[in-house]
């Protein structure tokens, strides 16, 4: 840490390492967290630090990427990887999560967090500048931090630090059924406290370890607060590119900042090129070097893309799903009809059908294998009979009719695959699903609205986050109105518990309520990859398909 002073509870962490308690992941991850340096916690963990980019890399050229070209207006509440990956090129993070999954510094120099994880300072590079010459302060963190925090703007980033910043009050509205409706706001008026113009502290009332991880939310971009929270050709942002063409739909142009803090990027100029849905289109342009590579690709375009000699494979593995949820209303608000579903669903087979076996299956609690709290319980199993028990207990001995509302689009064609498959499989327990397919667009219109929807996830580095984000009761991404006192309170626990053996014990109950009274069907964890041309050099696949477009070069 900057002062020399080690968190209380790195000698602890560094035992358990060496008592092989925590594999060497989890004591990165932590360690990083605590305010240790990335190469240090490599040294300690005996392994070693991941290579940095070779100071020999070409520059200049332009460096063209096939990917959906969104409405960028407001960064704040972006609902999408792509709209994100096109705005972190102009603005940047607090901090962020590498594809290594440890967090590092950006345009904090670093943080310490409080022996009892309620009090994160967060310290300032001092020399960072906006687009515009100004410098870069306190003040514009603390308004970025109190926007993203306002119920009224709408933002994801609620669910995240609700336990840590925020509290519930009455609203003074009421709902349908003329119940008080709650809110959100800040637990305390030095919650988001300035300390002077480099240094801010999070001052929260219960203990949150992933501060630095929830501060690389897609989100969580530090906008200019003259421009108030809207994105356009011009913004002032602090990042390594500057917008000089937005045409939604079609292309995004940006040009080098060659005064960027952190070094000027090694290519001249960033282009998006929309390529639609079609994933033969995807293909033709590869093939024909029209962009230089892709986003994603998907299980469809696998085979034609590996027999191209000028493109390269990349791959990770990650916690990318897609979730069959239900909302609270009938049948869905019995629990048994849900559990039903799970026990009438085949994860495995589901897993061969949509994407030829790659990934894994999913568990049905949106926990995924790859993050370190991860809880290993008993998988569950099909079991046809049992679920047409509790289909006849739940007053339906003759089955059920439901409609189940999924998104059309060739860039996720699996998804309507998967649906499919499910379907098929329900209906050996007399659950007739009718799909109700709808445009990718219509579907992102009506998501948190249908009763039964099928819904992709992009990977978060911690299961906490996920959890938050999509469970957490009034959380803005709670798109199945799930709400469990229990299950919120337990949550909270584990965000704020430092050992990883007491965190993963918290973390199995939470993922035992979520398969004994959850509101989803979660068949697969999905494989991810992408083809980039040979030329373009320094490119690193992260697990959510963040696009760090300062760190690629074009060979010419």
């Amino acid at each position: 840490m900057g002062d020399n002073r080690e968190h209380a509870y790195l000698p602890e962490l560094k035992r358990q390492l060496a008592a092989q308690r925590i594999d060497r992941r989890e004591f990165l991850r932590t360690a990083t967290l605590l305010g240790l340096s990335a190469g240090a916690a490599y040294g300690l963990a005996g392994l070693p630090a991941p290579a940095a980019a070779q100071a020999a890399m070409p520059k200049g050229g332009v460096l063209r990427i096939g990917m959906r070209c969104q409405d960028l207006k407001t960064p704040h509440t972006y609902s999408w990887v792509e709209s994100s990956n096109s705005a972190r090129q102009v603005f940047d993070y607090l901090a962020v999560t590498g594809a290594d999954n440890v967090t590092r510094p950006s345009l904090c120099q670093r943080w310490e967090a409080s022996a009892d994880l309620k009090t994160w300072t967060l310290h300032l590079r001092r020399d960072v500048k906006w687009h515009d010459g100004r410098a870069f302060v306190a003040d514009d963190v603390v308004w970025n931090l109190k926007r993203l925090l306002d119920p009224k703007v709408g933002s994801s980033t609620v669910g995240l630090f609700k336990s840590f910043l925020l509290e519930d009050v009455d609203s003074g509205e009421k709902d349908d059924k003329g119940n008080p409706k709650k809110t959100a706001r800040l637990w305390s008026d030095k919650a988001i406290e300035k300390v002077d113009d480099h240094t801010v502290r999070l001052n929260g009332h219960s203990p949150q370890l992933a501060v630095p991880e929830n501060l690389y939310h897609y989100p969580v971009l530090m906008l200019d607060p003259k421009d108030n929270g809207e994105f356009k050709v011009g913004s002032n942002g602090t990042g390594p590119f500057m917008l000089t063409e937005n045409e939604v739909g079609r292309r995004q142009v940006f040009k080098s900042n060659p005064t960027y803090w952190g070094g000027a990027p090694h290519i001249a100029q960033l282009e998006f090129i929309d390529l639609g849905d079609d994933a033969a289109a995807a293909i033709g342009a590869l093939a024909s070097k029209q962009v230089d590579g892709i986003y994603l690709g998907t299980p469809t375009q696998l085979q034609a893309l590996k027999q191209m000699a000028h493109l390269q494979l990349y791959q990770v593995t990650t916690a990318y799903t897609a979730c069959a949820r239900m909302q609270p209303v009938k049948p869905f608000d019995d629990k048994r009809v849900r559990q039903a579903l799970r026990l009438a669903t085949d994860s495995k087979a589901v897993l061969q059908i949509s994407h030829g076996g790659l990934g894994e299956p999913g568990e049905h609690h949106h926990v995924s294998p790859v993050h370190p709290e991860y809880a290993k319980l008993a998988a569950p199993a099909r079991d046809v009979a049992k679920a047409k028990q509790l289909l006849a207990a739940a007053g339906h001995p003759n089955g059920i009719d439901i409609e189940f509302n999924a998104r059309s689009s060739d860039s996720a064609a699996w998804e309507l695959v998967a649906v499919q498959a499910m379907v098929e499989q329900w209906k050996e327990a007399g659950i007739r699903a009718k799909i109700n397919v709808l445009p990718s667009t219509q579907y992102w219109e009506v998501w948190t609205k249908v009763p039964f929807g099928f819904t992709t996830w992009a990977h978060r580095p911690l299961g906490v986050m996920t959890y938050s984000l999509a469970y957490r009761t009034g959380g803005t991404w709670n798109e199945s109105k799930f709400s469990n006192p229990e299950f919120d309170k337990l949550l909270a626990e584990a965000e704020g518990q430092l050992d990883v053996e007491t965190r993963r014990k918290t973390m199995a109950k939470l993922e035992a309520i979520m398969l004994e009274e959850g509101p989803i069907v979660q068949p697969v964890w999905r494989a991810m990859f992408t083809f980039m041309d040979k030329k373009v050099k320094g490119f690193q696949m992260h697990p959510t398909g963040y696009l760090n477009c300062k760190d690629y070069a074009v060979a010419t």
